[in-house]
């Protein structure tokens, strides 16, 4: 009688791990900052927890140029709304620690700031660190120019997001 209750057991877990294949809840499979956050892509993440990671930019504008991203799929900057500010400022704050930890001290010379829509390549919201900024080349100086239509720093952002439930 034992061996049957085993055999009936069985089937049971098979159908268990069937379900862990599920993608995680805020993963995006077509999304490369969702496979970077969640170790598919081999690049090394410089910060991941649940709410933010941080890795370096592949084509870097400054020396220190790191993407800080939401750990869960988050759409580009216009998806967002004033609820959202906290990550913004979230992101922010694990930017500068992210620079701290390279020696980077000078915050006046350091760029933050998101590629407005349609000039961003990723749909995955995420901040540009660059630092420091005095050091950028010519053609980063205007991918990642302050005042633009194409790229928002992260203050002017939340600015934007603020004054949104204000107008609504």
């Amino acid at each position: 009688m034992a061996g049957v209750e085993a055999k009936m057991t069985q089937p049971e877990q098979v159908e268990v791990s069937k379900v862990g294949s599920v993608p995680p809840e805020g993963y995006d499979k077509k999304c490369i900052f969702c496979k970077i956050v969640n170790n598919e892509m081999g690049t090394e993440l410089l910060h991941c927890d649940e709410e933010i990671s941080c890795f370096r930019d592949i084509k870097p504008g400054a020396p220190h140029h790191y993407l800080v991203v939401p750990s869960k799929h988050v759409g580009n900057c216009k998806s967002l709304n004033k609820d959202h500010v906290p990550l913004v400022k979230q992101m922010v704050e694990t930017g500068k620690e992210i620079l701290q930890k390279n020696n980077i001290t000078d915050l006046s010379d350091v760029r933050f700031g998101f590629h407005w829509p349609p000039f961003c390549s990723v749909t995955h919201l995420h901040l540009h660190v660059l630092a420091p900024a005095s050091q950028m080349s010519f053609m980063s100086r205007l991918f990642y120019r302050i005042n633009s239509y194409w790229f928002i720093t992260a203050d002017q952002l939340i600015e934007l997001l603020n004054s949104k439930e204000e107008t609504n």
